[in-house]
């Protein structure tokens, strides 16, 4: 009988699962983000995108610290690496490179 995956990296699969978690981990890209610049692109509230943020940042792919009154946003691409070590047992998969990923998000999400 073959082991499911860790619990950790189905949050990952999980976070990743959505377009608007994947439009933001692209825009995390860049650079570290304040809480309601994330938001901005969205036509949704504030609270919305709160919960996908706590959803990356319990998957471990984003990290969030308060500076002064405002919350920040960090992506953690190491976070990416345990999914891309189980994807490749099954050698199909290159291992993930950020770069690439960069590239593929930058086409799938177009800057406006």
């Amino acid at each position: 009988m073959t082991p499911h995956p860790a619990p950790s990296l189905d949050l990952v699969f999980m976070a990743i699962a959505d377009p608007t978690r994947r439009a933001i981990l692209a825009m995390l890209l860049e650079d570290d983000m304040a809480v309601t610049d994330v938001a901005e692109p969205f036509a949704m509230s504030l609270a919305a995108i709160s919960k996908h943020l706590g959803i990356l940042a319990n998957a471990g792919l984003i990290s969030q610290e308060k500076r002064g009154r405002v919350k920040w946003c960090k992506l953690e691409p190491d976070a990416l690496r345990e999914a891309s070590v189980w994807m490749q047992a099954f050698g199909q998969f290159e291992p993930v490179n950020l770069e690439a990923f960069e590239r593929f998000l930058a086409q799938e999400f177009p800057e406006p």
